[in-house]
């Protein structure tokens, strides 16, 4: 008799291809897709928008 394992987590669809998702590349399909999201994270394509609040006070040391 062998026991049923559940997986850790749902099956998703890959982020970059949209294939499924596989355990050993998770939340990816393969190598491929995650080091493609990789090089995107380091050449700057993926990016935090930053908005200034001009209403901030300017500290320059003084009280």
């Amino acid at each position: 008799m062998t026991a049923k394992v559940e997986p850790l987590r749902k099956p998703r669809p890959c982020p970059e291809c949209g294939n499924q998702s596989v355990r050993e590349h998770y939340p990816f399909c393969s190598d491929r897709c995650r080091n493609l999201d990789l090089s995107r994270w380091l050449n700057g394509t993926y990016t935090i928008p930053v908005s200034e609040d001009e209403e901030l006070p300017d500290f320059d040391g003084e009280k």
